[in-house]
């Protein structure tokens, strides 16, 4: 066997039969194609329903299984699933899982992987049921030291792949099929003739010589009963794509079950409304309490369920994997079924398996225990039609899929699924349901996780109104949504109403659920977030100490996310106090945690390692800073685009530390590069935008071009003193940048009226001691100085020296800057939010 053989790949078909000519040209084909010589195309197993496509594929991967080291197959009926099947290689390929990188970037780098032959050259995937080309293109290997293999129904597939045509069986093939499948001596001629009544179609060939096994009928009375059959369909007139062999046999088939034990063909109508992909059998032992009419005694009585999944195995109406723990029916079988009931029998059954799922489902998707569960569950969920119930338990399954999805970081289906239910369920029941309303609770979390700030505020902001009134302020619903909606207005840039917002959820969540509840130690973080956007350092640190105390001690309904969050915060808040080398120690930790619990390529690792980079660049490390930032903003580029916010972010601290690396033509382009960013995602008013802009001024100035810096900066300054206010971090950059600009322009005395009045409010704000207020102080004795008032800047220097002495060792570089007597410059780097 090969080394990495896939869980999916369906046991081998002891009854397979003839195919030599078509596996002997697959292997050809599979082997010798090429396209400009170099890349091999994908190979294609192209024909109608039921002539055995996937059992060929089967066959092949058996058959020629000792010339791989890998094989992998992918059930590609519905594409938004094909990448997390795909994902789950990264552990035997030894790539980041996606529970670090997000599922379509797990996918992705498996593809790549694959491509390179690295670490695995001898390579087969199999995409079964890829009946949409265009949706799973981009996820096939192009070239590769490997081969594709592809089942569909769709013709398109001719354009980018050598297509094999699969037909019904030859003749002597459906002879020598039944002659293995009837276990008796049959001869040729009763052989072709039921071969002939049945098209040579292999599915239903299968299924008239099970029935034959089981019944003990012959030939002559099946192909009576047949004849029947057919002529009964033929009546109903009905168009179908299906053969009317097929029809005519699969009835046959389902009438004796119904004789023989009515329990399994209900149970078979079920299986009709999951998809085609593998349903896991315990899903039907939990369901046992879902209370349907149909199936409730069949699911109460373990062993009359077993009875009816043994007789439809026997029967070749389902198949059974027993070490997998799954049943599955051939999707045309399936079809067969629904479209032989009436429409109200038809709802009847879709609705018994909407309850079955929902008794059956796990109920903690944040809990990583049961994610293969839900994993296992998310490919019937559209085929099932969940998002047309209106069962509040069903919907409730729904809700935790989507929530599954997005902890798994499976946005785009999290956002495809979210919209498909919202849709429906606000149609059937309109805006204001209590299910409506949770779960725009969650697409606007979704949204507000791939970055669409705007759409998620505006999601939130209503459905905030709606469940005010709905289930009154402080349902814990309603306390939900209102925390993320402090989310979209941190996003805004209204860092205060984001403050009182958080301010009133943090007084509800106490009332609620107590001081030390999980939910309530979460709104404490954001609260902190909330202190440090406006520049109250020390009241933020006073609370991230005392969420991290309680959230890294706290035995239950802690995450390890909240964890990291907390932790990194606690950090940043430090570094924002001044306490550098401490901010540098404590986020090595975090750093270190983050790597360990959530893998280095979680986003929250790589949040932690552009605040940690920030901090090694101010105690000096330059040369890690610039190591750690470099590879965290490849990581992000290539998880989540240039687009996305943590991208963005370490994309600034990167130019900030090319700048301090003294490489400021690297720096002053992804300054230039970012800017128009930020503009793009947060706004040109944002005060992140502004931040960009003071950093972008900077790399102007010390270009030469002063007279540039000076109308960023001031355009910069005047636009966050509009937002925030004199009294600001970022409004105080602005200030001191800008006077360092009219410095250089030669306007000694504007400087130095701008440097007095920065000096003194920087001090005031943040104390004399403080980092911020000693570098105002130092570049205001600068200008004193070249403006002729020297004895004032004497006697400044002289507090400021003295200061630096009491705060600071000899070899800190803030220090060893202020002695050389030269102008410190400010920077920006934004927060996450």
């Amino acid at each position: 066997m090969p080394a990495i053989w896939g869980k999916k790949i369906p046991g081998r078909n002891k009854n397979f039969t003839g195919r030599e000519k078509l596996l002997s040209q697959l292997r050809e084909s599979i082997t010798t194609s090429t396209k400009a010589a170099v890349v091999p195309l994908p190979q294609a197993l192209q024909g109608l329903g039921g002539v055995g496509k996937t059992q060929l594929a089967i066959e092949y991967a058996w058959r020629y299984r000792g010339f791989y080291d890998l094989i992998w197959w992918v059930p590609a009926d519905q594409p938004m699933l094909v990448p997390s099947t795909l994902a789950a290689l990264t552990d035997d390929l030894k790539l980041r899982p996606a529970s670090s990188v997000g599922i379509d970037e797990a996918a992705a780098s498996v593809r790549d992987a694959l491509q390179r032959g690295d670490p695995v050259e001898k390579w087969l995937l199999i995409f079964d049921n890829a009946d949409e080309p265009e949706e799973i293109r981009d996820l096939i290997p192009e070239g590769g030291p490997g081969h594709v293999l592809i089942t569909s129904r769709n013709s398109r597939w001719s354009g980018v792949a050598e297509t094999v045509p699969v037909d019904v069986f030859s003749r002597a093939e459906s002879v020598d099929f039944l002659r293995k499948r009837l276990q008796r001596k049959i001869e040729e001629r009763e052989a072709g003739h039921l071969a002939s009544e049945l098209g040579d179609l292999p599915l239903a060939l299968e299924q008239a010589a099970a029935l034959q096994v089981m019944t003990g009928m012959t030939t002559d009375e099946y192909i009576e009963q047949l004849s029947e059959r057919a002529r009964e369909v033929l009546a109903l007139g009905k168009s179908t794509e299906y053969p009317l062999s097929m029809t005519a046999a699969w009835q046959l088939s389902v009438q004796e079950i119904e004789n023989r034990l009515p329990e399994a063909a209900e149970v078979l109508r079920c299986l009709a409304f999951f998809g085609p992909d593998p349903i896991p059998r315990e899903v039907f032992r939990r369901g046992n309490k879902a209370g349907t009419q149909r199936m409730g005694p069949i699911l109460a009585n373990p062993l009359v369920l077993s009875r009816a999944f043994a007789e439809l195995n026997r029967f070749a109406l389902v198949k059974i994997e027993a070490e997998a723990g799954t049943v599955q029916v051939h999707r045309l079988v399936q079809a067969l079924l629904r479209d032989s009931l009436g429409e109200s029998e038809r709802a009847a059954i879709r609705h018994e398996v909407h309850q079955v799922l929902a008794s059956g489902a796990p109920t903690k998707p944040e809990d990583t225990t049961y994610w293969p569960a839900f994993s296992d569950l998310v490919p019937h969920v559209r085929p099932a039609g969940l998002a047309r119930c209106g069962d509040d338990a069903v919907q409730e399954l729904a809700i935790n899929v989507v929530r599954y999805l997005y902890r798994v970081a499976s946005y785009n289906s999290a956002q495809t699924f979210a919209e498909e239910f919202l849709d429906n369920w606000t149609r059937a029941s309109g805006i204001a349901d209590p299910q409506v309303l949770r779960l725009r609770r969650h697409l606007g979390i979704v949204l507000w996780q791939i970055g669409r700030y705007d759409e998620s505020r505006r999601l939130n902001e209503e459905t905030l109104d709606l469940m005010r009134v709905e289930f009154g302020d402080e349902h814990e619903e309603t306390l939900g949504v209102a925390l993320t909606y402090g989310a979209n207005l941190r996003s805004q840039g209204k860092f205060r109403e984001a403050f009182e917002q958080d301010t009133a959820s943090l007084a509800a969540h106490e009332r609620k659920f107590g001081a030390n509840h999980p939910a309530t130690l979460r709104v404490i973080n954001n609260l902190a977030l909330d202190h440090a956007l406006l520049s109250e350092y020390e009241q933020a640190r006073e609370l991230q100490q005392l969420a991290f105390l309680e959230q890294s001690s706290a035995r239950e309904g802690v995450s390890k996310w909240d964890v990291q969050m907390c932790w990194n915060g606690l950090a940043r808040v430090v570094r924002a106090c001044g306490d550098h080398v401490q901010a540098c120690d404590f986020g090595e930790e975090a750093y270190a945690h983050g790597c360990r619990e959530l893998q280095v390529e979680h986003q929250l690792t790589l949040m932690t390692a552009r605040d940690l980079s920030i901090a090694r660049r101010r105690i000096g490390d330059v040369d890690g800073a610039l190591e750690l930032i470099d590879e965290t903003f490849a990581r992000l580029v290539k998880l989540f685009g240039n687009q996305h916010p943590e991208t963005m972010a370490a994309m600034v601290a990167l130019s900030n530390t090319l700048r301090q690396a003294g490489r400021h033509e690297e720096a002053m382009a992804l300054a230039k590069a970012v800017l128009p960013r930020y503009e793009e995602v947060f706004g040109p008013q944002h005060p992140f935008t502004y931040g960009c802009q003071i950093n972008l001024a900077l790399l102007y100035r010390l270009r030469g071009d002063a007279r540039r810096a000076g109308e960023l900066d001031r355009q910069a300054h005047d636009g966050l003193r509009d937002a925030l206010g004199e009294r600001h971090r970022y409004t105080f950059a602005g200030a001191v940048n800008l006077a360092g600009d009219l410095a250089a322009l030669g306007d000694r005395p504007r400087a130095c009226e701008i440097g007095r009045q920065t000096y003194e409010q920087v001090r005031e704000f943040f104390g004399e001691r403080h980092p911020l207020a000693l570098s105002a102080a130092v570049n205001l004795t600068v200008d004193l100085r070249a403006s002729g008032d020297v004895a004032e800047a004497e006697a400044l220097y002289a507090v400021a020296e003295a200061h630096y002495r009491a705060a600071f060792p000899k070899d800190h570089p803030e220090r060893v800057h202020a002695a050389t007597g030269e102008r410190f410059n400010w920077d920006f780097d934004p927060l996450t939010l």
